[in-house]
């Protein structure tokens, strides 16, 4: 694959027959399969499109065909995060011959993503979770049920306040995520496609969520990357994940958030590096 060709600039989107939309850059041999944080996915669009495909750069270059799947459309209400990964696994199995080389799943996408290690093992070569673990906090399931509540109900401008309160936590910080929440909005959330009950489908799941059941097993070689102040997946938690993982490699993004480590350049040189010792 020519690095930086005029066919892997060019995105490729729709939706496979099963309901789930995809955004896709690159032809290379070597598949990667992202799968997003939520509640809520969609495939990314305007400002979101393009720092999505810097942050994917990297796996371009190394060969990889990168595609972005959404949750399936028109979820029942009571679709829980494993039926997330078994959704994703009949996918590889229909679409993608099987098995894809490299999962990298974040946030929400790596709750699933425990789920898609344990129950479908066979569906991935390697996998890569990024800010995810067992359990959400208290405070990371409050703050992500009222962005759902907003998303769904179609308030972009409230949903992006409370987007800010990822960077910008506190009482003190009202005033200024109020200012800066119709801004965000229209950055990064509006144009996205958010089916309101797949929204509220999500963060039901969500509230929930504990994998410590399932985690032991997990049989499968795990990469999980956290961030050392991420107050949605707290460090405590965090270690107990990695511990319960039977071969977990842990690697700590310190003094980073939940956004500051997802959006970190170092994700990818870690994962390749990861995913190209076997």
């Amino acid at each position: 694959m020519g690095k930086g060709s005029t066919a892997d600039r060019e995105p490729r989107n729709g939706m496979f027959p099963n309901g789930m939309e995809y955004l896709s850059w690159g032809n290379g041999p070597k598949t990667l399969l992202f799968i997003q944080g939520g509640p809520g996915s969609a495939v990314p669009k305007g400002l979101m499109r393009g720092l999505f495909r810097r942050q994917f750069d990297p796996f371009l270059h190394a060969g990889y065909a990168v595609w972005i799947v959404t949750r399936r459309r028109g979820m029942p209400p009571e679709h829980t995060i494993a039926g997330m990964a078994d959704d994703y696994a009949r996918l590889v199995a229909e679409e993608f011959g099987g098995r894809v080389d490299l999962v990298v799943a974040e946030s929400f996408g790596g709750m699933v993503a425990q789920y898609l290690a344990a129950r479908h093992p066979d569906s991935f070569g390697h996998i890569a979770m990024v800010v995810t673990a067992a359990e959400l906090s208290d405070w990371g399931k409050d703050v992500d049920l009222r962005m759902a509540t907003a998303l769904a109900g179609g308030d972009t401008n409230g949903a992006g306040t409370v987007f800010a309160e990822y960077v910008l936590p506190g009482r003190r910080m009202m005033w200024l995520r109020r200012l800066i929440g119709p801004l965000i909005s229209r950055r990064l959330l509006s144009g996205s496609d958010f089916p309101s009950q797949d929204v509220l489908t999500e963060v039901q799941g969500e509230m929930t969520f504990n994998s410590r059941a399932v985690l032991p097993l997990i049989r499968r070689p795990v990469l999980l990357i956290c961030g050392g102040s991420d107050q949605f997946f707290p460090r405590d938690v965090a270690q107990e994940t990695a511990a319960l993982i039977p071969d977990c490699t842990l690697i700590w993004y310190e003094g980073k958030g939940h956004l500051r480590a997802a959006s970190s350049g170092r994700i990818a040189p870690d994962v390749l590096e990861y995913a190209g010792r076997s």
